[in-house]
C-alpha cells in the first residue's frame, strides 16, 4: 500500500523499518523538525528523518498541519493510508481524512487507560501490572478512535520504563504490520473504546521527579523505574563532596523501617513511609549510570538520610 508515515522518536523506527521490509510504499515520513541538541546545540534530526533519509524517503517537517497549503500537500501523497507513532503533531480533520483508508496509530497502552502523552511511563507509575499496544483508527479526539489490533503484555515487578519502551516498540511494529495486511485484504475490524476506566497520560513534568519518601515503599519504586532512564527521579544529599542532586535510575524492595528517607544500611536501602527500598543504580550530574556498589567505592562519607 502507498503509506505516508508520521513519527518521531526511537519507539516509531522500529515500526517504519518493519513497514519498509515488508514492502510497501512510503511515499513521505513526517516528522519533528530538527532541534538544537549537544555540546555544540547544532541541529540535530529525529531518529525518524535519519532512518527516512537512508531509504531516501521524502521528509516533511511542518512546524503545524492546520493550514490548507499542509493539507494541499497531504492530500497529494495520494496515500491509502497513514501510520502515526508517536509524531508529536495533533492532526486536524483535513489531514485525518485524507488517505483513502485514513491514518492507523499505534498506542502504548490498553486504551482507554493511559490516553495521551506518556503512557509508558505512566503505566509503570501507577503499578499497573500489565500494558499493551494497540493499533487504533484515528479521529479528532485524543486516542479516542476505535481499535482494530491489541497485544497486552506484563510489567515487570521492576522493569523501567525504559525496558517496556523497547518491548513495545518491537511488539508494536510487528502488530502495525499485522494491521495494515488485515486493512488491505479488508479484514480489519475496528470496536469502538469501553467508555468505561479512561485515564489520561499527562507528559511529564519536572517538578514530579524528586523523589517522595514519604510514600509507601511500592509507590516510590514505581515512580522510580517509571521515570528511569529518562527524565530521572532524584534526591539530594551530602556524600562527602557538599550537597548533590542524584538520580536514581533502579531500586529493588526492601526489608526496614525508619523515618522517610533514614539510611538504613551502608548499601543505600532507604526507609520509606511504609517499607523501604535498595538503591541498586544512579546517576551523579555529568556522569554515567553506574551501580551502587561502584558509587560507594568512590564517596567520602555517607548521609544518614536522604533529601
Amino acid at each position: 500500500m502507498r503509506i505516508v508515515f508520521m513519527g518521531t522518536p526511537d519507539f516509531s523506527v522500529p515500526v517504519l523499518t518493519e513497514i519498509l521490509g515488508h514492502g510497501h510504499e512510503v511515499v513521505a515520513v513526517y516528522t519533528r523538525a530538527p532541534k538544537p541538541a549537544g555540546r555544540g546545540m547544532g541541529e540535530r534530526k529525529s531518529p525518524v528523518h535519519e532512518l527516512a533519509e537512508r531509504f531516501s524517503i521524502p521528509v516533511h517537517t511542518p512546524k503545524s498541519l492546520r493550514n490548507e497549503v499542509a493539507a494541499e500537500l497531504f492530500r497529494s501523497h495520494e496515500a491509502d493510508v497513514a501510520v502515526v507513532v508517536a509524531y508529536g503533531l495533533i492532526l486536524p480533520l483535513p489531514i485525518l481524512e485524507a488517505p483513502r483508508r485514513g491514518c492507523l496509530n499505534l498506542h502504548g497502552s490498553l486504551l482507554p487507560r493511559w490516553r495521551g502523552a506518556a503512557p509508558i511511563q505512566r503505566a509503570i507509575m501507577a503499578g499497573d501490572a500489565q500494558t499493551g499496544v494497540m493499533v487504533m483508527q484515528m479521529e479528532e479526539g485524543l486516542d479516542t478512535g476505535p481499535v482494530g489490533m491489541v497485544e497486552r503484555v506484563a510489567i515487570g515487578a521492576n522493569e523501567t520504563a525504559g525496558e517496556l519502551h523497547d518491548r513495545l516498540s518491537l511488539l508494536g511494529a510487528d502488530l502495525m504490520v499485522r494491521a495494515l495486511s488485515a486493512l488491505s485484504r479488508g479484514s480489519l475490524v475496528f470496536q469502538a473504546q469501553s467508555e468505561d476506566g479512561v485515564t489520561y497520560a499527562h507528559k511529564i513534568e519536572k517538578a514530579e521527579s524528586r523523589i517522595d519518601w514519604s510514600r509507601p515503599a511500592q509507590s516510590v519504586h514505581d515512580h522510580i523505574r517509571g521515570l528511569s532512564p529518562f527524565p530521572g527521579a532524584w534526591f539530594e544529599a551530602d556524600f562527602g563532596r557538599g550537597p548533590e542532586r542524584i538520580k536514581v535510575l533502579r531500586t529493588v524492595m526492601a526489608s526496614g523501617q525508619g523515618e522517610p528517607g533514614k539510611r538504613l544500611s551502608d548499601d543505600l536501602t532507604v526507609a520509606c513511609g511504609e517499607g523501604a527500598v535498595r538503591l541498586v543504580e544512579i546517576q551523579r550530574a555529568g556522569k554515567g549510570p553506574m551501580k551502587v556498589d561502584e558509587f560507594l567505592r568512590g564517596v567520602r562519607g555517607l548521609p544518614e538520610r536522604l533529601g
